[in-house]
């Protein structure tokens, strides 16, 4: 063999040197048996080189195989263990600074979290209309009748919760976290107030409530408990709304995750307990759901508290303080306002959607709600990642660093439009078979189908639009997405489907179609609205 069959080697070894003295390419090395080379012969260069040139040229071509494919092996289980890592870190919260770093870092540790909340609270739902369900249809429309007043309860909630968010995360983002638990202790009191009148109300009135809702009075006379208990209880809901929004704002999503897993599991301990009895348990029928719905989510409060006031988060609870701030309390409230309104004008836009189906029979109304079901339950993780991008917006703005929170935007927008373009495919093509999961009548399939297949059309656009609409609510804007759902949904969506579906006579479809364009119509306008800028000098 001459020198110039062992060039190509050399030159190779060299450029491979300082891959060849890493324990994987040694282990290759070793694999191959080349010649009669042993594990200590690769301890020192002076002894590796000289061999390698005996042993190398006649299996080289098989040496760079081996070493390509340890290289790919120890890439893909590197990066494996990278992301087990990171979402180890998020769902246990060690990550507490979203103002420095990689944007794509701090998404995904505020939207893991963030998302697991959401598929627990849609939870609570599914667990007592499952339970409830086997009750009769007594049980089943007394629950639909409180669910029904709770939604202004809920809409309350969720609107002081992102008051409290922007707030907390403004200070969280100036280092003040003094200030920041200053906040959340006011916010707690504005939700101390109002759910005291709620619950007054609920407990001393609920058979009037029912009533009043259209309810016969045998039914109103058997099941009133269920909604005396719940609204009289109300104030562990706002609790659970309003405390997961200041942890939020804070960054602290998994605090907020892990009480609603805690209140999740009870409730679904408690449900068929309480409800069918269980040894020296009596059976509380209608009554045991309220009762395991209350205890589950007061526990899940009692864990809220505990970290505010003993935990190690960055929300502290001290003495100093609880004293009452009227001037902050009206920040929050002028805030959290919007909020709310956002959250009603939504509701009731459906509500109008409903009335308009109802011309076309119950298999179109059965079909669009299937649908609707799915929909809602489909895009929670979308919602998670909107409610980050709401963090991120609020703490970067008081860290003084209005294009980072931009920046974060547009980047949690761009994640959501590649999931919801996902679910997108997904619907479009398994529409039918996702339907016949709950019910499978032709027509019923039929409705539901076509409201799956032409909602999610609007999907990428909708996944700017959510993002968008909770980044102006993280900044404290809550009056922007307010006149955004106003002319949106109340003045284009629902007179839209109306012109559709009846005028035009494009029946289900109208409404269906207007659903997808009014959305995609609001998220172009949010779009431009962002663009301009004037949500970066919000002061809150």
């Amino acid at each position: 063999m001459t020198n110039e069959d062992f060039l190509p080697a050399v030159k190779n070894l060299n450029v491979f040197w300082r891959f060849v003295q890493t324990p994987v390419a040694l282990s290759a090395l070793i694999a191959a048996n080349y010649g009669a080379l042993t594990q200590s012969d690769f301890l020192s260069p002076d002894i590796l080189l000289p061999d390698l040139l005996q042993a190398l040229p006649a299996r080289y071509h098989h040496f760079k195989r081996l070493t390509f494919t340890f290289m790919i092996q120890r890439a893909f289980k590197s990066r494996t263990q990278h992301i087990i890592g990171l979402l180890k870190t998020a769902i246990t919260g060690e990550e507490k600074e979203f103002t420095t770093g990689s944007i794509d870092k701090a998404i995904f540790m505020l939207s893991v979290p963030m998302i697991l909340e959401m598929l627990m609270e849609s939870l609570f739902a599914v667990v007592d209309v499952f339970f409830v369900g086997k009750l009769g249809v007594e049980a089943v429309a007394t629950v639909g009748l409180t669910e029904s007043m709770l939604t202004i309860i809920y809409s309350v909630g969720i609107g002081l919760s992102m008051g409290a968010t922007a707030l907390v995360a403004r200070r969280t983002g100036e280092k003040d976290m003094d200030a920041a638990s200053h906040a959340a202790m006011q916010a707690i009191y504005v939700v101390l107030v109002i759910a005291a009148l709620v619950s007054l109300i609920g407990i001393f009135f609920a058979k009037d409530l029912l009533l009043l809702m259209g309810a016969a009075p045998e039914m109103v006379a058997r099941n009133y408990r269920y909604t005396q208990i719940m609204l009289g209880s109300n104030l562990v809901i706002m609790m659970l709304f309003m405390i997961n929004g200041i942890f939020r704002g804070a960054g602290d999503a998994s605090i907020a995750m892990r009480s609603l897993w805690l209140a999740n599991i009870l409730n679904i301990i408690l449900c068929p307990t309480l409800i069918n009895g269980f040894g020296p348990i009596p059976a509380f029928g209608l009554t045991g759901a309220a009762l395991a719905t209350t205890i589950g989510r007061g526990s899940g409060v009692l864990y809220q508290v505990y970290h505010l006031y003993k935990g190690k988060g960055l929300i502290k609870i001290r003495p100093q303080h609880l004293k009452i701030d009227p001037p902050l309390m009206g920040s929050l409230l002028k805030i959290a306002s919007g909020g709310t309104a956002q959250f009603l004008i939504a509701s009731a836009s459906w509500i109008f959607l409903i009335r308009i189906l109802s011309h076309f029979g119950s298999d179109a109304l059965a079909g669009y709600t299937i649908a609707i079901r799915v929909i809602v339950f489909a895009i929670l993780p979308a919602w998670g990642m909107a409610n980050a991008a709401a963090t991120l917006v609020g703490q970067n703005l008081g860290a003084h660093q209005p294009e980072r929170a931009e920046r974060s935007v547009w980047r949690t927008a761009y994640f959501n439009m590649l999931f919801l373009a996902g679910v997108t495919v997904l619907f479009f093509v398994l529409a039918e078979p996702i339907v016949r999961i709950f019910n499978n009548d032709a027509e019923v399939v039929h409705y539901g189908t076509l409201c799956l297949r032409i909602v999610c059309l609007g999907y990428i656009f909708y996944a700017y639009g959510m993002v968008i609409s909770q980044s102006f609510n993280g900044a404290g804007d809550t009056k922007t997405p307010t006149i955004l759902n106003v002319f949106g949904f109340w003045m284009f969506q629902i007179p839209l489907a109306y012109v559709l579906a009846i005028v035009l006579e494009f029946g289900p479809i109208g409404v269906f179609s207007a659903i997808s364009i009014a959305e995609s119509a609001i998220a172009v306008a949010a779009i431009l609205l962002f663009r301009r800028g004037k949500w970066k000098t919000v002061k809150v």
